[in-house]
Order: structure tokens, then sequence, then C-alpha cells
């Protein structure tokens, strides 16, 4: 290997661990962990909620805590996205 390359390599490896990973990602983009842990409260409280749903069918339930969970995680990515745009082109325009 060249030198260049085991530079680029070392710097990857560097951050090998989970937190590591996690928090350089939650720097990068910080709406990606704020849609997984919204996803996760929303989860756990559907899950929660299972208990005192009346007569309410299970089937619809569950329905409704899966589109209310991949709700929340599309919206976070999607205020990401608008952040990393906004960031990029009107934050620092390019010159």
């Amino acid at each position: 290997m060249s030198p260049s390359q085991e530079s680029v390599f070392s710097d990857y490896e560097a951050d090998t661990s989970q937190t590591s990973k996690l928090i350089r990602k939650f720097k990068e983009t910080p709406f990606v962990p704020i849609g997984m842990a919204g996803f996760a409260a929303v989860v756990g409280y559907g899950l929660y909620r299972l208990k005192h749903r009346g007569d309410m069918k299970m089937s619809l339930h569950l329905i409704h805590m899966r589109v209310a969970a991949q709700g929340f995680a599309v919206g976070a990515l999607t205020c990401g996205v608008l952040y990393s745009m906004f960031r990029d082109y009107v934050g620092k325009p390019k010159e």
C-alpha cells in the first residue's frame, strides 16, 4: 500500500466503535439520530398504549403505530435534507 492509502484507511478505522460512529453521524447529520430516537419513542408509546386501546382491533392499532413511527422518521429525514440544503446553498453560497 502506498502512504496515501494508509492515511485514508487509518482515519476511517480510528472511528470503529459504535459510540464514536453515532457521535460522528450526529455531528454530520443531526436529524438522523433524532429520527431514530423519535421512531423508538413512538413505538414505545404505541406499545404502552396497546393495553388501553379499548375496543380497537389490534391490527388497526399496529397500523396506526407503524404509520406514526414512519411519519416521524420520514419527517426528521426531510427536515435534515432541508437543513443540509439550506446550509450548503443559502448559509454559505459557493463563490
